[in-house]
C-alpha cells in the first residue's frame, strides 16, 4: 500500500470519527462547514422561523386581496351590476320556480320581472302621492313645530339658553357658506348627475343579466363547470352551492326583514300621526339593507320630523317605537328568517359594516356583510376541522401546563 493510500485511509477514518463526535469537536475540526457531514445549519430559532413563515404567507394573501380590490375598483360599475343581478335572481327565483310549473320558464321569468317592476313602481307612486297630498298641511305643521322648538330653546328648562339673535346668526352663517361654496356645490351636482346615469346603466345591465340567470342559470353554470378540469369540478360545485345558499338566504331574509320593518314603521307613524308616514316607512325599508345601523338611522329621521311637526312628546313616542322594532327584529325576525344561513356574530357584522363603509361608503356597507357571509360559508364547507374540545378537556387545559420536550406536567397552583 502506498503512502497516498495510507493517508486517504487515515482521512476517511478521521471523518468517520468526526461524524460521531460532539458538536464542539466538530466545530474545532472545521467539519461544521461541510453539510454532507453534519447536515444543514439552523441560523434562526424555531419560533422566529414559524413567525416568518406565517408573516410571508399573510403578506401574499394581503397582496392578493389588494389586487382583487384594485381590479374591482377599475370595473366598479360592472361589479355593482352583477351584484344587483344576483340580488334580483335570489329574490325572484322562488317565484319563477313556482310559475314554471304552469308555464314555460321564459314566460315565467318575464312575468316575475314585470311583477317586481310593477311593485317597485307602485311603491314610488304611492310615496309621491303621499308627499303631494300632504305638502300644504305639512309646511304649516313644520312652521309651527319649528316655532315651538325655538321657544323651547329660548325659554325652556335647559342648562343653557339660546337666543333668537343666535339662531338668526346661525342661519346667516349657513347662507353665507352656501354662497361661498356655490361653485363646489354646482360641480358636485353635475357629478351627481353623472352618477345618476351610471346608476341607470347599472340597473339596465343588472336586469339584462337577471333575465339570463333566471331563464338559463343552470345551463350557464354547467357550461362554466365544463371549462374546468374534472378533478376540480366537485370542489367548485360544493363551494358554489354553499355560497349561493348563504347569499340567497341572506338576500331573501333581508328583503323580508326590511319589508316588515317598513310596515311596522308605517303603522306606528300613522298611529302617532307623524307627517309623511309613507315616505318615512320607505326610508326605513331602504335603511334595513344596511345591517345594524340602517333602520335605526332612518327612524331617527322620523323622530326629527315628529319633533318638528308635533313636538317632543311625539318624538319620544317615535323613539320608543324605534327601540321596540329593533328588539322585535333582533330577537324574533333575525333568528326566524335567517336561521343558520348567515352565522356571523353581531360583533363581526359591526366590524364588517364599518370596514365596508370606510372602504366604499354606503355601497360598501350594503355589500360587505353578504360577501363576508358567502366567503365564510365557502371556507366552512371546504375546511377540515379537528374534533371540538369538550368541557373536561378545556378545564384540564386551563389547570395544567405541559412541557412536551421534557415530558413534565406541572399543575397550576
Amino acid at each position: 500500500m502506498t503512502d497516498q493510500d495510507k493517508q486517504g485511509d487515515r482521512s476517511a477514518s478521521s471523518m468517520r470519527h468526526l461524524v460521531g463526535a460532539s458538536p464542539a469537536a466538530r466545530k474545532v475540526a472545521g467539519a461544521r462547514h461541510n453539510p454532507s457531514v453534519v447536515g444543514y445549519e439552523q441560523t434562526a430559532p424555531r419560533w422566529l422561523r414559524e413567525v416568518a413563515g406565517v408573516a410571508w404567507r399573510l403578506l401574499v394573501v394581503v397582496a392578493a386581496l389588494a389586487i382583487v380590490f384594485y381590479a374591482t375598483s377599475r370595473v366598479q360599475l360592472l361589479f355593482i351590476a352583477l351584484f344587483i343581478a344576483f340580488v334580483f335572481t335570489a329574490v325572484l327565483r322562488p317565484f319563477v320556480d313556482v310559475l314554471t310549473r304552469v308555464m314555460p320558464r321564459a314566460l315565467a321569468t318575464a312575468v316575475a320581472l314585470l311583477s317586481g317592476i310593477a311593485v317597485f313602481a307602485g311603491l314610488l307612486t304611492y310615496v309621491g302621492y303621499s308627499v303631494a297630498s300632504q305638502w300644504d298641511a305639512l309646511s304649516k305643521q313644520f312652521g309651527n313645530g319649528i316655532g315651538e322648538i325655538t321657544k323651547f330653546l329660548q325659554n325652556g328648562q335647559l342648562p343653557f339658553t339660546i337666543t333668537n339673535d343666535q339662531i338668526v346668526q346661525w342661519i346667516d352663517t349657513g347662507r353665507q357658506w352656501v354662497e361661498q361654496h356655490a361653485g363646489d356645490l354646482a360641480s358636485q351636482a353635475a357629478a351627481s348627475a353623472g352618477s345618476v346615469v351610471q346608476v341607470f346603466t347599472a340597473l339596465a345591465l343588472a336586469v339584462f343579466c337577471t333575465v339570463f340567470f333566471l331563464a338559463r342559470g343552470h345551463d350557464l353554470w354547467t357550461w362554466f363547470l365544463n371549462q374546468l378540469p374534472v378533478r376540480v369540478r366537485e370542489g367548485w360545485q360544493v363551494a358554489a352551492g354553499a355560497g349561493w345558499y348563504t347569499f340567497s338566504g341572506y338576500t331573501r331574509g333581508t328583503v323580508i326583514i326590511a319589508t316588515t320593518d317598513g310596515l311596522l314603521a308605517f303603522i306606528a307613524l300613522s298611529i302617532i300621526r307623524v307627517p309623511l308616514a309613507a315616505p318615512l316607512a320607505v326610508l326605513v325599508l331602504i335603511g334595513a339593507f344596511i345591517p345594524l345601523v340602517g333602520a335605526p338611522a332612518a327612524m331617527v329621521v322620523a323622530m326629527i320630523v315628529a319633533l318638528a311637526a308635533n313636538g317632543p312628546i311625539s318624538a319620544g313616542v317615535v323613539g320608543i317605537c324605534i327601540a321596540l322594532i329593533g328588539q322585535f327584529e333582533g330577537h324574533i325576525l333575525q333568528p326566524l328568517v335567517m336561521g343558520r344561513q348567515v352565522s356571523l356574530h353581531p360583533v363581526v357584522i359591526a366590524i364588517v359594516v364599518t370596514a365596508g363603509t370606510l372602504t366604499a361608503g354606503i355601497l360598501g356597507a350594503v355589500i360587505a356583510v353578504p360577501l363576508v357571509a358567502v366567503a365564510w360559508a365557502i371556507f366552512s364547507k371546504l375546511r377540515r376541522m379537528d374534533p371540538p374540545m369538550d368541557d373536561a378537556q378545556e378545564a384540564e387545559s386551563d389547570t395544567d401546563v405541559e412541557y412536551p420536550d421534557s415530558g413534565i406536567i406541572l399543575e397550576a397552583q
